[in-house]
This record gives structure tokens, C-alpha cells and sequence, in this order.
């Protein structure tokens, strides 16, 4: 396992790289394929390479992942791939190759792999919007999913997500002379800030709602009224309902100085992962390992869509470790062929149960 993670951590694979996106995918399937046997098929689109491998026979089960890291070229050669003192380091190897490893070396301890099928996508760490819909086919047609994210602490297992997305708010308003006649402008700086002081009041912390005024831009030079400014919000939620208030509120949102004007793009498109998405694989996975814990997280995962649509999905089955997008990411290498195993079990049981 980790001479295949060194495999793939030493094949950089920025998000919108197409070029990197498209070698990382060869060494994803190279890796698949070499395991596994078959053939891995890349799919390219304007999100970058996929790689989908299907094992035959009725489908049962989708072995969801991506290969799309958030860490920029240049990256490894700061921070080469390396195992010291129990732990893997190097970019993307907790979030999520590791993840990726140990999936695959799972089904590799199978006979019959029939019925499984994995999907890596190339666009996940930006929204997944050219995969979106090929990762909502394969669940629906394999009936569960199992994806392959960093564990959550002490190597939990994820059974719910918060929904999550983004929305930029642009203000336009005029130039002028910050000296001679500031009063003929209109500052959009000074709307920016009012918006963001409306935006923050959306959250709602008593039912799981965040919204955080993340990036903030206006202006050109110290003695121009700024005509322009942008304010980017990341958005959490745990429900619904509280989805469908706070797109409300941004697409309600007015100005307060005279003559700006507001233009809010964005959503929440990630719907949120309830628990009971995750019930039924859960308590595959505790007969498995009957001391695993499980968590409800804030951060998003492919795992969203899939439940909901209704199908059964697990996540968090990826490597234990911590540090994602962080330069001390790790994975803990002593745990990684337990990982492997408890793969290797749900994929079994879910084989072997009748088909809903």
C-alpha cells in the first residue's frame, strides 16, 4: 500500500489542472488496474480526468473517491512524500489517496468482486460540478455507496455532513476622486461592509447553520472611491429547511448606500448528508469492528449527493490520520491495512445481502 500511495502522492493533481488531472488519473488506473485486473476507463470532461472501473456482474455496491488534491504544482517538491515515525506525509495523502490505497488493496483481498464498481473523480475539492451527475447515476444503479474520505478523529467513520457551498456577492458602484469629490461616488467598500455585517446575522449556531464571510476585495488606489467589491461567504447547514432560508436571504439581500447595486450568485449545492443515510452501513461496519465511532462533521463530501438521492452511503472509511489541506497532513500507516480489511468486509456483506 505504500508503495502505491507514494504512487500516486508523487503525481501532483491540483484541482483545475487538466494537464496534472489527466496524468494523476493514469496512475490511479495504472494502480486499479494492477491490483485488480480489468481495465479502468477515463472519462475527460471539463472538470478533468475520472476513472471508473467496474467489476461486472449485477451492481452492487460504488466505491466513491477523488484524486483532485487542493495543493498547488510546486508543492512536492517542498514537501516530498515520506514515512517517518508511523506516519505518511506528503500532499493529498489523508485527503483523500490514502483512502484511494486502501480501497482498492480491500477488493485486491476479495475473490469475487463482482457487483463492485469505483468511481475517482477529478473535480471534488471544487464543488464536483462536472461529475456530479455520473456519481448520482452509479449510486442509483449500485443501491450503496462507500466513500473513501479521511477518517474522522480516532478514526471514526462519517454519517453525516452538514450541506455546504458558496456565494460571492458583487456590489457596483462609481468612482470618484477621494479628495477633490468623494460625495459623486459611490463607494462600494463602505456597501461591502454593511453587507457583510447583514450576512453574517444569517447563521443560526442552535441549528447547525454557519455563514462566514470568507474573502472580502474593493478598490484600486488610496484616493479612489471604490466602484467595485466582491465579498465571497462559505455556507453550512444541516437541513432543508435552513438550505432554503438562507438561498432566500442572499437573493433578498438590498443595498443601503444610494446608487449601489448588488448581484449574488451562487448556492448550497451540496445538499446535507443526514445520519440516517448512514444507518444501515453503519451497523455493518460496527459488527465488523464493533469499537468504531462514528461522527456528523461540517465539511462536505461527494457523499452528499448520493444520500440524497436516498441511497445508502458511508463515509469516512478513508485513511485515519488528520491535517487536510494542511502542510502536516498525515496518515497513520499501522492503521491502513485495518482499513483495508473493514473495506473489504463491507463489500462483502453488501454482496451478500439481498438487493432492496
Amino acid at each position: 500500500m505504500l508503495e502505491d500511495l507514494r504512487a500516486l502522492v508523487e503525481i501532483e493533481s491540483p484541482s483545475r489542472d487538466l494537464d496534472a488531472l489527466a496524468a494523476s488519473a493514469e496512475a490511479v488506473a495504472t494502480v486499479i488496474e494492477n491490483r485488480l485486473g480489468g481495465q479502468a476507463v477515463l472519462i475527460v470532461n471539463e472538470g478533468g480526468t475520472h476513472v471508473h472501473w467496474v467489476a461486472g456482474g449485477e451492481p452492487r455496491v460504488l466505491i466513491l473517491g477523488h484524486h483532485d488534491t487542493v495543493f498547488p504544482l510546486g508543492t512536492l517538491a517542498r514537501r516530498p512524500f515520506a514515512v517517518a515515525d508511523g506516519r505518511a506525509t506528503g500532499p493529498g495523502v489523508f485527503d483523500m489517496l490514502g483512502g484511494l490505497v486502501q480501497a482498492v488493496h480491500g477488493l485486491a483481498a476479495l475473490e469475487d468482486r463482482s457487483g463492485v464498481e469505483i468511481l475517482v473523480t477529478a473535480d471534488e475539492e471544487v464543488g464536483s460540478f462536472s461529475s456530479r451527475a455520473l456519481i448520482e447515476e452509479r449510486a442509483r444503479a449500485c443501491g450503496a455507496v462507500l466513500v473513501f474520505e479521511g477518517a474522522a478523529d480516532g478514526g471514526a467513520l462519517k454519517t453525516a455532513r452538514k450541506g455546504c457551498g458558496a456565494f460571492q456577492v458583487s456590489i457596483a458602484g462609481r468612482a470618484s476622486h477621494a479628495g477633490l469629490e468623494p460625495e459623486a461616488g459611490v463607494n462600494a467598500l463602505v456597501e461591502a461592509a454593511r453587507q457583510v455585517l447583514d450576512i453574517a446575522a444569517f447563521s443560526r449556531p442552535e441549528l447547525g447553520t454557519t455563514v462566514t464571510p470568507t474573502v472580502a476585495s474593493a478598490g484600486t488606489l488610496e484616493n479612489v472611491v471604490p466602484a467595485e467589491a466582491t465579498v465571497v461567504v462559505d455556507v453550512r447547514v444541516e437541513s432543508a429547511e435552513e438550505k432554503e432560508r438562507v438561498e432566500a436571504a442572499f437573493a433578498a439581500l438590498t443595498p443601503h448606500v444610494d446608487g449601489a447595486q448588488i448581484t449574488v450568485e451562487g448556492s448550497i449545492g451540496r445538499p446535507p448528508m443526514p445520519e440516517s443515510a448512514a444507518a444501515e452501513l453503519y451497523s455493518l461496519a460496527q459488527k465488523l469492528m464493533p469499537d468504531i465511532e462514528a461522527r456528523a462533521v461540517g465539511g462536505g463530501s461527494d457523499g452528499n449527493f448520493t444520500a440524497a438521492l436516498g441511497v445508502p452511503t458511508l463515509d469516512g472509511l478513508g485513511a485515519v490520520g488528520g491535517g487536510a489541506h494542511a502542510d502536516h497532513e498525515y496518515v497513520v500507516v499501522d492503521a491502513m491495512a485495518e482499513r483495508a480489511r473493514l473495506a473489504a468486509g463491507l463489500v462483502k456483506a453488501l454482496q451478500d445481502a439481498p438487493r432492496a
